[in-house]
């Protein structure tokens, strides 16, 4: 069976990646991209790897009738157009931070309220790994935040085995890519100011911090840095467990959360210069690597996880929710292993 699919929001790094992935994927066929700025312009004028697709922007406010609308558009825009992103599709993707909180009072506390308080009960988080059983038949999906979603990794076999129980220390260290402030950027985004870079922009209260809460029960001391890469999230989470911890634990611990996840790998301190998660490895793929390492002197556990931000942290995690929505072989569209040796991520 094959599925109509929209991107609204389609000329940034974001919605290109979406239609990357929709116009390979068996099951998916693209039928609308929209954008403002670029309406009636081909495709691949905006996204040149795509010069391929027979394809051109069209307005967002002509939304055609589909079966799958992906809405690749910044916070505010979707709350405001639900109703007519659900007349226009029977299962809508959000990957903005519109539906990924629970209660109105997440959204006054960490955003700037919400107009459309009474569909968050609706709305089910994308990451298969943390939701998958919640995602079948959800009608509307709402895409996690890269940085969440690299540390969420990272953190749960945890608690999912019982090492951690919510009331311990955690500190997480992401480092991100310019590609994270979208196709827009600014000053701090123009490559002579980035170049070379490892500069603090969230030392505290980052957005991203009310997802981790929510999910995993953990209140974290987060912090964001960006770096001199464009594509990644990695988080570095330093953890101080109640009792001590054995690596056979840790092991186990990872094993049973993600033996049998298509798209996590543990990397844990092995051979060769790959020895803990890096960006650079799941480069252009959904997959993220999780890892982590015991400091027995100083009672501490460190983690780590790596994702490309724009497919694990968003546009793969998005397909890769809406495939299990729709009963889709989970790993459709999403089969690409990456490239050794690659440039900057």
């Amino acid at each position: 069976m094959t599925y109509t699919a929209s991107v609204v929001g389609a000329s940034g790094f974001t919605g290109g990646e979406l239609l990357r992935l929709l116009d390979g994927h068996p099951e998916f066929e693209v039928a609308q991209a929209t954008s403002r700025s670029y309406e009636r312009k081909t495709v691949g004028h905006q996204h040149p790897n795509l010069r391929e697709m027979d394809l051109r922007f069209t307005d967002p406010g002509e939304l055609e009738s589909v079966d799958v609308l992906f809405a690749a558009t910044p916070h505010g825009v979707s709350m405001e157009r639900i109703d007519a992103f659900q007349e226009a599709a029977d299962t809508v993707v959000d990957l903005s931070a519109d539906f990924r909180l629970g209660s109105e009072k997440q959204y006054d506390e960490w955003y700037d309220g919400h107009t459309r308080p009474e569909l968050l009960a609706d709305a089910e988080y994308a990451l298969p790994e943390l939701n998958r059983d919640n995602l079948a038949g959800a009608d509307l999906i709402a895409s996690g935040g890269c940085n969440a979603t690299a540390t969420i990794l990272g953190l749960k076999p945890l608690f999912d085995a019982g090492i951690l129980s919510g009331d311990e220390q955690v500190v997480v260290d992401v480092k991100v890519g310019s590609s994270e402030g979208g196709a827009g950027g600014g000053a701090a985004s123009s490559h002579p100011e980035r170049s070379g870079i490892v500069r603090p922009y969230a030392p505290t209260g980052h957005r991203h911090e009310a997802e981790i809460e929510q999910f995993l029960g953990l209140s974290v001391s987060f912090t964001v840095h960006a770096v001199d890469m464009t594509r990644g999230a990695a988080a570095t989470c330093h953890v101080f467990p109640d009792g001590p911890v054995k690596k056979k634990e840790l092991w186990g611990a990872y094993r049973d959360s993600y033996g049998d996840e298509p798209f996590v790998r543990t990397v844990a301190g092995g051979g060769g210069v790959y020895r803990y998660p890096e960006p650079k490895a799941v480069a252009g793929t959904n997959y993220g690597e999780v890892g982590f390492e015991l400091d027995p002197g100083n009672r501490r556990l460190v983690v780590f996880s790596a994702i490309d931000n724009m497919m694990k942290g968003s546009a793969g995690q998005a397909v890769h929710a809406a495939n299990v929505a729709l009963g889709i072989e989970e790993t459709a569209g999403l089969e690409f292993q990456g490239l050794h040796p690659v440039g900057a991520p």
